[in-house]
């Protein structure tokens, strides 16, 4: 209001024209509510009943107090902060802050024909309704960047208080919350749930410059053990999203129904700590698989391997390479002994010394441990 201040030093009202003002207050107010009414969309319907009551009022305390400054009995910070919480309200109303601004001009143009239609005729000298006239519009000027000001302050911690709340979302998510936390947290959240959920794995400093690029309702964390970040996409194009992430180190998890996005998070957290390789988890599950429980993996792995421990380290390192063609080609000697680059006679051997050291070699039992042994090295 300082500006507005300093304007009124300039400026000298008597009593009788005050006076005159004063009287044509109510009915002011009432032509600028009715005009904002009429002339800005979003105040339609918003000015009827106990609302346009509240507002009504507001505009004359903000007329009197206009005239109390142009009379030098003021100092403005009442009114300037009047218009801030009329700002932040707004902001909780659901308008905007141009709807704001269209009604402080309508409203400005209104109050300075009523005011110098009730100057003129109490006797008021042209050059003070000159300044009477900067006055009025420096008072409108100040009052609506003090109501830009709550609304932006408004908007910033709703949007704090969102971003809180969809980060509290996430962690209930990944922490595998029940469906009673996990209700509660979508409310809070204005979070409308999806069908699914994929976890995307990444650097945490990549977290926020990918989630800019994806569906507005993903979720991020980007404060993970181990400077990683999380993004949860929402009903996520599989393939679209390995390309948006094309560039960055990413580990795409599955699809999963929203309430169990944890279980998309850790199998790319299992991928992850497999190969920094791994980009598409769904590439990799029998991998995945196999090294779900590494030591049950280990001890498989022993066990039936066990024949060969009895023959000498070189001899068991072409016998277990054999044994692993032999099952990935289902015992085609000609494609065994190609994938070996040998010859078939050589294959023939090395299965005879194998079943010698594996009698059970034909049974399902031993060709399934036999094959998830040989299916992966351990790591």
């Amino acid at each position: 209001m300082n500006h507005a201040i300093r304007r009124a030093s300039e400026l000298t009202l008597d009593e009788t024209t005050v006076s005159a003002l004063r009287a044509a207050l109510k009915n002011t107010a009432d032509e600028i509510v009715q005009a904002i009414i009429d002339e800005v969309p979003p105040y339609a319907n918003a000015l009827s009943g106990r609302m346009g009551g509240i507002i009504r009022r507001a505009v004359r305390t903000a007329l009197g107090h206009h005239l109390d400054l142009a009379s030098g009995n003021a100092t403005g910070g009442d009114a300037g902060d009047a218009a801030y919480e009329l700002g932040r309200g707004e902001v909780r109303e659901g308008r905007s802050m141009d709807a704001l601004l269209s009604a402080y001009r309508v409203g400005a143009r209104v109050a300075w024909r009523c005011l110098a239609t009730g100057a003129v005729p109490a006797g008021l000298p042209a050059a003070e309704v000159a300044k009477f006239a900067e006055l009025t519009f420096a008072y409108i000027d100040e009052l609506s960047a003090a109501s830009a000001a709550g609304h932006a302050d408004e908007l910033a911690a709703q949007g704090r208080a969102q971003e809180r709340h969809l980060e509290h979302l996430a962690r209930d998510l990944l922490a595998d919350a029940s469906p009673d936390v996990l209700r509660a947290s979508v409310q809070r959240a204005g979070w409308q749930p999806p069908v699914s959920l994929t976890a995307v794995l990444l650097p945490a400093a990549q977290a926020r410059p990918a989630y800019r690029t994806l569906h507005p309702s993903t979720l991020v964390l980007d404060d993970l053990p181990d400077a990683l970040g999380v993004l949860l996409v929402p009903d996520a194009d599989r393939a679209h999203l390995l390309r948006q992430l094309n560039h960055r180190a990413a580990v795409v998890g599955p699809a999963r129904p929203w309430t169990r996005a944890s279980a998309s998070y850790a199998r790319a957290v299992r991928a992850r700590s497999l190969s920094a390789d791994i980009r598409d988890t769904e590439d990799h599950l029998p991998e995945l698989v196999l090294s779900a429980d590494a030591d049950a993996f280990a001890d498989l792995r022993a066990r039936a391997l066990a024949p060969l421990r009895t023959v000498p380290a070189a001899t068991a390192r072409r016998l277990e390479e054999t044994l692993r063609a032999w099952l990935l080609h289902q015992g085609r000697r000609d494609e065994v002994a190609k994938a070996l680059f040998v010859h078939p006679q050589t294959v023939r051997y090395r299965m005879s010394q194998l079943r010698e050291l594996f009698p059970d070699l034909a049974s399902p039992q031993c060709v399934l441990e036999l094959t998830l042994a040989l299916g992966l090295q351990v790591r």
